[in-house]
């Protein structure tokens, strides 16, 4: 929602420089109109597609991400590489009884979003239990 702000604040710029430059009205209204749709797509339309885009599976000896509408990124984390891992939670994702669950690598962060909290802490147990047995192979 916040990244719609921007797009908002671009239209109402263009139509304001426009209307000084004593475009007509119905013409300065455009790039608003514009940056109006843009906005409703980026709030509304855009992410429900990529959720029902997002996975992850959970394995026995690595975790599964898979994320993306046009270009499909997977990635692939063993479990002897995960350092440590946690859960985050910001107030949106409060609000709304959400949480993030990060795990961490030598080569940095890797999240599954915007689980319910009660999943959240059992996918961080999971793999921090997998985490240890990786560790005593």
């Amino acid at each position: 929602m916040l990244q719609a702000l921007p797009i908002l604040a671009g239209g109402a710029l263009g139509s304001y420089v426009l209307y000084r430059n004593e475009v007509p009205a119905y013409l300065a209204a455009l790039p608003t109109l514009g940056a109006l749709a843009l906005a409703v797509l980026f709030v509304v339309f855009l992410p429900p597609l990529l959720w029902r885009r997002w996975r992850y599976e959970i394995r026995l000896l690595e975790v599964d991400l898979q994320r993306g509408l046009l270009r499909v990124t997977r990635t692939l984390v063993p479990m002897a590489r995960v350092q440590h891992v946690d859960t985050r939670q910001g107030p949106l994702q409060r609000r709304f009884g959400l949480s993030t669950v990060v795990f961490y690598t030598a080569a940095g962060p890797n999240e599954i979003p915007q689980l319910a909290s009660g999943t959240a802490a059992e996918v961080r147990d999971r793999i921090a239990e997998l985490t240890r047995e990786a560790d005593e192979l």
